[in-house]
């Protein structure tokens, strides 16, 4: 198997079927920190915590959930960290699984991405923003969910468009939103607690067993829920080819950007809940719009909304700065059509990647609920990180000598409970949803014969 050292390696490897141009190195760290967390807050703060808080109506226990799934996260950035400072590719974790487990399990990952994978995850996203166009101009979504549709299958084109004219306009774009919602998320917060008390908030709220029982099965579908709201965190590493200085800057980026995200999210659930007692709590489904109405009255809601549609744009706008990468590195790689990896010649971009996504994308956010998206996504997606990470063990062994600039704290219990995360998702979901888990993981695995038949060899099609 050939072995890239790098980015420069990538590029001068295969010299005779390279693309005409190449990616720029544009992003800097901040803009990196900025794609990490505008990635990751979309609608899963928003919308999931009423239905993680109906799993687990114990507040110290629901609290706990968030916590966890913010410790398996961070181990999991901790680890994605050690591999894209050392193989700072673009395509990310494809190029991880490929240098770790070889071509097949690459490819794997690769059309599990382009059949599933980012099309449900755009489309998820997007699905969200359209119904909260529609609730900022004060018109019920549930009224018109075609309407909705259509809005969220405009808001990926609008983004698509964006991203082909330059990734320093979309990481700007995703900066811009990153700066709008956790501003927001902080002033939130900041309000909950200064006033919150003359509004019916109370430390009281936060006393355990004050919401009922917990089942324990159902705690484990919770976690799925958060770490569905945490996702987004190795994302940035599918833009490796384009981060300035990327031995120093992704590992920094990766970890900053996950620590971020991660006390945001408890801050606000700890704001939410001490408005919102806990058997209220569970049956509010935009909990961030109801504690801004206790809070202020309808104004908070009209805010809110405004909000929650730059946030998930700001998310889907993130998607196609770096997901298309992935599509870009296995066709330069042989892994999939050549025109796939065409560079745009002005704007220095890989068009073609980034039409092929939003175009995946609008197809699905036209044919599937929500609820249908965030499940595929994760039921694909989770073993490929597990993948990923685990690569890290095998590397160290076989490639002992490859340059790590950041090697990951707590090596090797840190990768292992990121692992262990993995490893409790999947069985969960196979024995909660025996059905639908098969589906997907034969959607995956039918890429294997795909992978024999057309791309075995490194010489693959063009």
């Amino acid at each position: 198997m050939h072995i890239h050292q790098g980015e420069e390696n990538l590029e001068t490897g295969h010299e005779a079927e390279k693309p005409a141009a190449a990616l720029e190195r544009r992003l800097g760290v901040w803009a990196a920190i900025g794609v990490v967390i505008g990635v990751t807050i979309g609608s899963g703060i928003f919308r999931n915590p009423a239905v993680i808080a109906a799993r687990v109506p114990d507040p110290a226990l629901m609290i706990l959930v968030w916590v966890l799934g913010g410790a398996i996260t961070l181990c999991g950035a901790l680890s994605i960290a050690e591999l894209a400072g050392a193989l700072p590719q673009t395509g990310g974790l494809y190029a991880y699984l490929r240098e770790g487990w070889g071509r097949p399990v690459a490819f794997l990952f690769g059309w599990a991405q382009l059949t599933l994978i980012r099309a449900s995850a755009l489309g998820a996203i997007a699905t969200v923003f359209g119904a909260y166009c529609l609730r900022s101009f004060g018109v019920d979504p549930a009224l018109h969910p075609q309407l909705s549709n259509y809005l969220a299958a405009g808001c990926i084109i609008f983004a698509a468009v964006v991203n082909v004219v330059g990734i320093r306009l979309g990481a700007a774009i995703v900066g811009l939103s990153t700066i709008a919602k956790y501003g927001a998320l902080a002033l939130l917060v900041l309000i909950a607690f200064a006033i919150g008390h003359a509004h019916g908030g109370s430390i009281a709220h936060f006393a355990p067993g004050s919401g009922g029982s917990v089942d324990m099965g159902l705690f484990g579908l919770a976690l799925i829920s958060v770490l569905w709201a945490y996702d987004g965190f190795a994302d940035l590493s599918f833009a490796s080819g384009e981060i300035k200085d990327p031995q120093r800057n992704l590992p920094r980026a990766l970890i900053g950007g996950t620590l971020a995200v991660i006390a945001i999210y408890l801050l606000a659930n700890a704001a939410y809940l001490y408005v919102i007692p806990m058997e209220r709590f569970a049956s509010s489904p935009l909990i961030a719009a109801d504690t801004m109405l206790a809070l202020v009255g309808q104004a908070g809601v009209a805010i809110v909304s405004v909000v929650v549609m730059i946030s998930t744009f700001g998310s889907v706008n993130g998607s196609l700065v770096t997901n298309p990468r992935i599509f870009f590195a296995m066709a330069d790689d042989r892994m999939l059509f050549k025109p796939i990896a065409w560079v745009h010649p002005r704007f220095k971009t890989p068009y073609m990647a980034i039409i092929l996504a939003a175009a995946l994308g609008v197809i699905f956010v036209l044919t599937r609920t929500f609820e249908q998206l965030t499940d595929t996504f994760v039921l694909a997606m989770w073993p490929f990180y597990g993948l990923g990470v685990a690569s890290i063990y095998r590397l160290r062994r076989t490639r002992p000598d490859l340059p790590r600039p950041y090697k990951v704290v707590g090596y090797p219990v840190v990768p292992a409970i990121f692992l262990a995360g993995v490893l409790y998702l999947l069985g969960n979901a196979v024995v909660t949803d025996t059905f639908w888990t098969s589906i997907v993981f034969a959607i995956v695995l039918a890429g294997l014969p795909v992978y024999w038949l057309f791309f075995r060899s490194k010489n693959g099609p063009a």
